[in-house]
């Protein structure tokens, strides 16, 4: 029997699904909750109603409808385990065009790379290398339904590579399709005495798709099906300062697992179905009823200030309870705009007792607008 080293594997595969040991929700491909750019990550990882830019796709692709900007690019690069290593991180790249004042469509490329692995049999003989990732391609089109909402589709390809092309490895290469709806609100600016403010709402459902298999005989993984909400609002207080503050909600809609005795389930609900009836069970299936229900909801919030459109700081905070998964983070940011370029960048500061794959790593991001500006009120 040959000996694998696969312990970085099994880390990273799972960092997004649940540090603790009580009772943590897993899923493949968790790679898909990975916020992509610094602006996100100094906002806390929010971005389901946060102002329009190339990176919406991800967070919620019905904000392309209102983006301002005819056509925008987004490139990112974000180091993952620096203290660790050196050759594991996420790329992605993010397009949004506007095809018209009510319509507007998004894609997507992102690539997580789990670096090489280097495999040996039991007495330490190499048996080559692997070089495990993740891929996805995404594609949505937005459409404005009112002056003040729009909504998205987008289809997703998703390609998660962790096989082993060397004999007794039963890991399979998955290769799947997933869905998203979303939906944006922005209203109109108005007066509110000293300043003026504008409203901000979102919703995105997310990785809506079937359950697929890692291990060959192993059973059925549920993808990150998840529901993001959240809110803004644009304290506009003259034509260069503005400061937006905003808060979310996220709650993967993955059942539960329940709890067993030798087999049989003692507490919670059969895990064991389908990916539609999951969504809906993982409202009501926490062994420890509604209390546990509510440990399942991880929250945000952050503040942003803008002045003069061309310069940004960000402050936000994570929170995820202590059995659900502890990540519980502050984060930094700042923004400085050159003519059509934008630089982001983002600061991770752990809060949790559970190291963060992020930590010491400033991450970087570029967008840049082309085309004309659109003006909504």
């Amino acid at each position: 029997m040959k000996k694998i080293n696969l312990i970085i594997i099994v880390i990273l595969f799972n960092l997004f699904n649940g540090y603790a040991q009580f009772n943590p929700i897993t899923t493949a491909a968790p790679f898909l909750l990975i916020a992509p750019d610094a602006r996100g990550g100094g906002l806390a990882d929010m971005g389901v109603a946060t102002t329009p830019d190339a990176n919406s796709q991800h967070y919620n692709a019905a904000k392309h409808a209102f983006a301002p900007s005819q056509w925008e690019i987004g490139i990112n690069y974000t180091p993952w385990l620096r203290n660790l290593t050196n050759d594991v991180s996420l790329t992605s790249i993010f397009v949004s065009n506007r095809l018209s004042e009510k319509s507007a469509w998004g894609a997507s490329l992102t690539y997580f790379s789990l670096g090489s692995i280097d495999l040996t049999d039991d007495v330490g003989t190499p048996l080559g290398t692997e070089n495990p990732n993740d891929f996805s391609v995404s594609g949505s089109y937005a459409l404005r339904l009112s002056e003040n909402f729009s909504m998205a589709v987008s289809l997703r390809y998703i390609r998660s590579d962790m096989a082993l092309r060397i004999e007794d490895s039963n890991i399979q290469t998955i290769n799947t399709f997933a869905a998203d709806l979303s939906g944006y609100y922005q209203s109109e600016e108005k007066n509110y005495g000293v300043f003026n403010g504008r409203w901000r709402g979102g919703f995105n459902l997310s990785n809506l798709g079937p359950k697929v298999e890692l291990v060959d005989g192993g059973g059925e993984n549920f993808i990150p099906t998840n529901l993001k909400l959240g809110g803004g609002f644009d304290f506009i207080i003259d034509d260069v300062n503005t400061i937006t503050a905003g808060v979310e909600f996220n709650k993967l809609l993955v059942p539960t697992p329940p709890i067993r005795d030798g087999g049989e389930i003692t507490s919670g609900k059969d895990d064991n179905v389908g990916f539609v009836k999951g969504m809906f069970q993982s409202f009501g299936d926490a062994p420890g009823g509604f209390s546990e229900e509510m440990e399942e909801i991880a929250w945000a919030f952050s503040a942003e200030y803008m002045y003069n459109k061309a310069f940004s700081v960000r402050l936000g905070y994570f929170n995820e309870n202590l059995n659900k998964g502890s990540r519980q983070f502050f984060t930094m940011g700042a923004g400085f705009k050159f003519k059509k370029t934008t630089l982001d960048m983002s600061y991770l500061i752990n809060s949790s007792d559970v190291s963060n794959p992020l930590e010491s790593t400033l991450r970087f991001s570029l967008t840049i607008d082309l085309g004309d500006i659109y003006e909504y009120f």
